[in-house]
């Protein structure tokens, strides 16, 4: 492993340790003093503490552990490393936090106060949404229902996303057949909600995860435009095409730098530009998509051919 590929190893997971921290405020401030079910595993776990009170954490890690070892032939070490450090860092940030929020009763202390529970389950699911995309982004998983799906996905042609909305309806109209949750009213709510939970955290995540992921295209004409193009790709590891181009009215031969970069980096690259040529001209587009080494990959099937 050289050290360029060190450190974007200890990036990700110190930004998956930021996801999961995030994670934990929003499941145990604003979903678990509510009794509000969700999807995956942590919403076993609630399901499990809401019936018996056993704690969310040991049932996340008993079902993840057990999940792990089921898929590690079949996903490798490669897929789950990251995994497993999820699965024992949220276990660990699930238990310090419900210490935090439970009151000296027992009851976990509702901060938005009694009867505004699907405020809470909205403020708590763009939360958490947001949390799972930056865990996604950097390459990470929650375990769980990931897990089920990523195996599910490999052997039939069903898309990881259909796998786990199955997955998580299942888990949330588990609720309906549990009596301790009180009349058949009650249990319809809670169904209600958690469907809304799996909603809201959903597009919450498709959100933040296509924001971070946008693309967007420069044209560059600049006569510095050899000084422009090296500074760019020193600092972003981007490569781009230097174009021919011709001016209408000077009548001059001209060149354009074409790149393709994140929208996040586009501050960068500006600034880059103006240090080294003020007067550049640049022109900057959004794209629908870009695919290929260093942005996504292109995802369709392609008949084999007979032979």
């Amino acid at each position: 492993m050289t050290r360029q590929e060190l450190l974007y190893e200890i990036r990700d997971y110190v930004n998956i340790t930021l996801g999961l921290m995030l994670y934990t405020f929003g499941f145990t401030v604003f979903l678990l003093p509510y009794e509000i079910v969700t999807g995956g595993i942590s919403g076993v776990g609630a399901i499990v503490f809401y019936a018996t009170k056993f704690p969310v954490q040991y049932t996340f890690f008993i079902i993840n552990a057990f999940l792990i070892i089921a898929a590690l032939k079949i996903l490798g070490w490669k897929f789950l490393t990251k995994t497993i450090y999820a699965t024992f860092a949220l276990t660990f940030f699930l238990e310090i936090a419900q210490g935090i929020v439970v009151q000296p009763d027992g009851h976990f202390y509702k901060l938005l106060g009694e009867g505004n529970d699907f405020m809470s389950l909205v403020l708590g699911c763009m939360i958490t949404g947001t949390a799972l995309a930056i865990v996604f982004l950097n390459n990470g998983s929650t375990g769980g229902t990931d897990i089920v799906a990523a195996v599910i996905n490999k052997y039939h042609n069903i898309s990881l996303g259909k796998a786990l909305i199955i997955i998580d309806v299942c888990i949330i109209g588990s609720s309906m057949f549990i009596s301790s949750f009180g009349p058949i009213q009650n249990r319809c709510q809670m169904v209600v909600f958690g469907l809304c939970t799996m909603v809201i955290e959903c597009l919450m995540l498709d959100y933040v995860m296509y924001w971070q992921r946008q693309s967007v295209q420069f044209l560059i004409f600049s006569k510095k435009y050899q000084e422009i193009a090296h500074a760019i790709a020193t600092s972003t590891d981007h490569t781009m095409t230097i174009l021919d181009g011709h001016g209408y009215w000077t009548g001059k031969p001209t060149k354009v730098i074409c790149l393709l970069a994140k929208k996040r980096e586009s501050l960068h690259i500006f600034r880059l530009i103006k240090t080294i040529d003020p007067n550049a001209f640049v022109s900057q587009s959004s794209v629908i998509g870009v695919y290929g080494e260093g942005f996504d990959q292109i995802k369709v099937k392609v008949k084999k051919k007979k032979g």
